[in-house]
């Protein structure tokens, strides 16, 4: 495996980010320019925004929970060069299911569709960290 095999699916999360913070900031900035949201109202936190605004900015701000450790794993996987087909398959699997999590979030927000693309992520990241420490504990 290739280092960029393995920063590809990074890239595509990197991606997503970027897209949702814009999203985010639209659906922010045009709550703010229609008066509906007013500055003073959001000074302390973000509770008085919108629904819609909020369901971007709950969705932006879960990009920096379990994906950074997947971002960790990726970085260890690269230094330790110990990347395989399985890993790279599991990596995209989470990715993949991160957009579909986006996705549900930012449109119908079905909580249960929302848990089983969650549900899918952890178990991918989940296994791609056993994997990892049992592949550098006994050295396999």
């Amino acid at each position: 495996m290739t280092v960029t095999d393995f920063l590809l699916p990074v890239f595509v999360e990197v991606l997503l980010i970027f897209v949702l913070m814009g999203l985010m900031g639209l659906t922010r900035g045009r709550s703010l320019t229609s008066g509906e949201t007013k500055r003073e109202d959001i000074a302390l936190d973000n509770k008085n925004y919108p629904l819609r605004a909020r369901q971007f900015g709950n969705c932006f701000s879960n990009q920096f929970e379990l994906p950074m450790l997947f971002f960790a794993l990726i970085a260890f996987l690269l230094i330790t060069r110990v990347g395989d087909v399985l890993l790279l398959i599991l990596a995209w699997v989470f990715v993949i299911s991160r957009i579909a999590h986006a996705y549900i979030h930012t449109t119908s927000n079905d909580v249960d569709w929302r848990f089983r693309a969650y549900g899918l992520g952890v178990m991918a990241l989940l296994a791609m960290w056993v994997i990892f420490a049992l592949k550098i504990l006994t050295g396999i």
